[in-house]
């Protein structure tokens, strides 16, 4: 039995697929497992964190576009928190579910990260960043060409 460690994970396990999603993938729990088994890679990375990313900590450099694939795949809302520079950690809300599949890439950190819904988040905002969505593109086709095994 896999130890989930990212925020939020003791509620998204209830969190149901949108229809259309691929078979494999009954909740967040599901889609997580998918994401550590090899789909988030050094290239799905922010370009600025690259040289800092390990496939010990996957989820460095991959929250915008893991909150907007969970949001395609399961619905409701992403939301920021804010972070130095002028940037946001992303994360999702579904319900009363609020959980951050890539919290961990924080370290001891992620305990001063504050969940609080203050700043929504917008495609038209992340993905005017060309490279963002090319990222986020490329991590969406491996997620749904995934073979669950």
């Amino acid at each position: 039995m896999t130890t989930y460690k990212f925020y939020g994970n003791e509620t998204c396990g209830s969190v149901k697929p949108l229809p259309g999603a691929p078979s494999w993938l009954t909740s967040p729990l599901a889609l997580y497992d998918a994401l550590s088994d090899g789909l988030w890679r050094k290239e799905t990375c922010a370009p600025r964190l690259q040289d800092r990313w390990t496939s010990d900590n996957p989820t460095w450099g991959q929250c915008s576009i893991t909150a907007f694939i969970v949001q395609d795949l399961f619905g409701g809302s992403v939301y920021g928190i804010p972070r130095e520079g002028g940037t946001f950690h992303c994360y999702n809300v579904i319900g009363s579910a609020r959980f951050d599949l890539t919290s961990e890439q924080f370290g001891e950190e992620a305990a001063l990260l504050v969940y609080d819904d203050q700043y929504p988040q917008t495609r038209e905002v992340h993905f005017s960043k060309t490279e963002k969505k090319a990222r986020y593109e490329v991590l969406k086709k491996l997620v749904l060409e995934y073979a669950h095994s």
